[in-house]
């Protein structure tokens, strides 16, 4: 590479660090970034980072629009309540931000939030085995213990490259429906819910799906499954089982605490 090229997937543009208002912080977004920061320290702990990139967006309770989303520039493990950056839905800061957002990444997030009301939590992805399976022509297979359990769940959305343009957002849409589980093609995965336990569990048995498949491709071809089975096994919400979500989550941020609590600050 010469000069000051860079790559061009790599080119990310930086959201501005000041927006037009000044909203005050709410004890409701205190422990919405204290719980979405716990959420970036419990994806480092299980391997699901992509070195500065990728992000996981939280709606603040209350009248107000606002979105909590990392800092753009620090990896998962250097994210706290503190430096967790609120922005309203077309990614501008809310209040003074020490550190900026990659806007070309809210671009999604923004168009889930914005066209979905009851997506308050969206989570996205590049593991390895996720964005594996996002490359395979014939997507997740069903034929495995959780990927039973999502069969009829998946959306898939069209790779369109580096997703910047404002446009993709209609399309994405249109693609996803009510579907709470994205597979996004050549790309990686993301789940949106009402909640981030919520979200996170959603993208839990996502995660696993795709483990499971890719390990079971490297020694042999996976056994069929029954669509009547498949009817049966399906999960029919994870929001449905509020309390498994949220003590599924809780039990690992109590790993995380164990190890490093700093993300409360």
């Amino acid at each position: 590479m010469t000069g000051s090229a860079k790559p061009k997937g790599l080119l990310m543009k930086e959201a501005a660090r000041t927006g037009a208002r000044r909203v005050a912080m709410t004890p409701a977004e205190r422990a919405a970034r204290q719980r979405l920061a716990a959420c970036y320290r419990v994806f480092d702990y299980l391997g699901w980072t992509e070195s500065i990139f990728n992000h996981i967006t939280l709606r603040v309770p209350g009248p107000e629009t606002i979105f909590l989303i990392n800092p753009f520039g620090l990896h998962y493990s250097e994210v706290t309540a503190s430096n967790l950056v609120a922005v309203d839905i077309d990614g501008h800061p809310v209040r003074p931000a020490e550190h900026p957002i990659n806007l070309a990444g809210f671009v999604t997030h923004s168009a889930i939030h914005g066209h979905i009301p009851s997506a308050h939590c969206v989570m996205h992805t590049h593991t390895t085995s996720g964005s594996a399976v996002a490359c395979l022509e014939e997507g997740l297979s069903h034929d495995t213990f959780y990927g039973a359990q999502l069969y009829g769940r998946i959306a898939y959305h069209e790779f369109e490259g580096v997703t910047v343009e404002s446009e993709e957002r209609a399309r994405m849409v249109a693609d996803i429906g009510d579907k709470r589980v994205v597979i996004l093609r050549n790309h990686g995965l993301l789940t949106w819910g009402e909640t981030l336990e919520e979200a996170f569990m959603w993208l839990w048995l996502l995660q696993r799906a795709c483990d499971i498949q890719v390990a079971a491709a490297s020694v042999g071809r996976l056994r069929r499954v029954s669509d009547s089975v498949l009817t049966h096994t399906r999960l029919e919400g994870a929001g449905d089982q509020s309390q498994v979500c949220r003590a599924a989550f809780d039990a690992l941020v109590r790993k995380v605490d164990a190890i490093d609590n700093s993300y409360l600050n």
